[in-house]
């Protein structure tokens, strides 16, 4: 028998790619006929970058993606906050990186073809349901085709089938009042070239860094970007499209005198060929993932709001957790509960931490502190406040350095 995964995301690839690692059969399912490289941009953390390296793909990284250098958030004012170091730069034994998304996925989803073969990876397969046999699961699909296996994952995202099937009443994703507009500008390099930065505050906020690495080596920076404005609970606005062109009209004016030494907002904005519009949503954690030979993984399980870079590192974690409990308990529901009892109160308090603003909450404060600005940092807020913003979202991430350093692999291999 095999594991059958429905989504072929980032989550679900990497599950695969692991499960091929430690020598179980697996088939994926994606929804889309056609893969293409979609997205903006994301960053990698050392925790979920050692994962992927431990699966052989860090040179087929290093050739894509920029190694992150430096976080550092500013005021709206664009005046120092705070700066730390990251990946390597940090004392990780792994770098952090910033790639686009699709970038990533795509490189997953050759070396699966690669390793596997072509015929594991199953195109235009949306899941529409499944039943538990006397051999195991029946996964059913609205193609009208099906597949027989020993268990069933999930990793088919914020609007899991798989999910829903579980909490049919749990209603759509939870917006918390604010629209994220995203954009890739080819442009000149700002700060250290390889600089992640965030600056505003809780209402207004914007986030740029570079994914390129052939163009990074070029001395060009191809740079994600993010606009981010924060609405009043009884704004009217289209809740209803996840993902649509935006117009700048709704956001560029209010970023309109955003014209720093080390970075110009307005010109980065309209460089961009292509702008997407996003609400900020999440779910509530669920206390069970697992259901008979089910459970579910990545998006479908967690998903939180895109603060502190966590969304796809958890689900990489995820996928390399999952793939060594059923290595260690065979393809059984025992496998998938000891899986979820480890990872569900993990992403549930990162969720958690993430509506309270995650290491981002230093901006708030700030802005409320000094919102006419500041002259001295020291002044608004002292190191120790800063330094446990920093270290503590790390500590219930899941990638505090010296933690990170010296615990042993997820999957222990040859």
């Amino acid at each position: 028998m095999t594991v059958l995964v429905a989504g072929g995301g980032i989550a679900g690839l990497t599950l695969a790619l692991s499960l091929h690692q430690v020598g179980l059969p697996v088939q994926v399912f994606e929804s889309v006929e056609t893969i293409r490289p979609l997205g903006v941009g994301i960053n990698v953390l050392p925790h979920a970058v050692r994962e992927l390296c431990e699966l052989g793909l860090e040179e087929g990284l290093a050739a894509l993606a920029v190694p992150t250098q430096a976080l550092a958030y500013y005021s709206r004012h664009g005046k120092p906050i705070w700066h730390e170091p990251r990946g390597r730069e940090a004392g990780y034994r792994w770098p952090q990186f910033s790639i686009h998304r699709g970038a990533l996925q795509m490189l997953l989803l050759e070396t699966l073809r690669a390793r596997l073969g072509a015929g594991q990876f199953h195109a235009g397969h949306h899941l529409a349901g499944y039943e538990e046999t006397a051999r195991g699961i029946r996964a059913r699909f609205r193609n009208g085709a099906s597949a027989d296996g020993s268990v069933l994952i999930g990793a088919d995202g914020i609007h899991s089938v798989l999910r829903a099937m579980h909490y049919p009443g749990e209603g759509p994703p939870i917006w918390n009042g604010a629209i994220l507009w995203r954009g890739v500008t080819e442009g000149p390099q700002f700060l250290s070239g390889r600089s992640m930065i965030m600056a505003g505050h809780e209402f207004q906020k914007f986030v740029a860094y570079p994914i390129s690495r052939p163009l990074y080596d070029a001395g060009r920076s191809m740079t994600n970007w993010i606009a981010e404005l924060k609405f009043p609970a009884d704004h009217a606005w289209r809740r209803e499209d996840w993902n649509r062109a935006g117009d700048t009209a709704d956001f560029l004016p209010r970023f309109a005198d955003w014209i720093f030494d080390w970075l110009d907002v307005p010109a980065l904005i309209r460089g961009a060929r292509h702008i997407y519009e996003f609400p900020m949503v999440d779910r509530d954690p669920i206390p069970v993932w697992t259901h008979g030979r089910t459970t579910l993984l990545g998006d479908a399980a967690h998903p939180m709001y895109p603060i502190g870079s966590n969304g796809a590192s958890q689900s990489i974690i995820d996928a390399r957790v999952l793939a060594r409990e059923l290595r260690a308990h065979g393809m059984t529901t025992a496998a998938l509960k000891s899986y979820e009892a480890e990872r569900n109160p993990i992403t549930a308090r990162i969720v958690l931490a993430n509506r309270r603003n995650g290491p981002e909450k230093v901006m708030q404060m700030v802005q409320t502190r000094a919102p006419a600005g500041f002259e001295r940092i020291e002044d608004v807020l002292s190191a120790a406040e800063l330094e446990e913003a920093a270290a503590g979202y790390k500590r219930i991430a899941g990638f505090d350095k010296d933690a990170l350093n010296s615990q042993p692999p997820t999957i222990a291999v040859g």
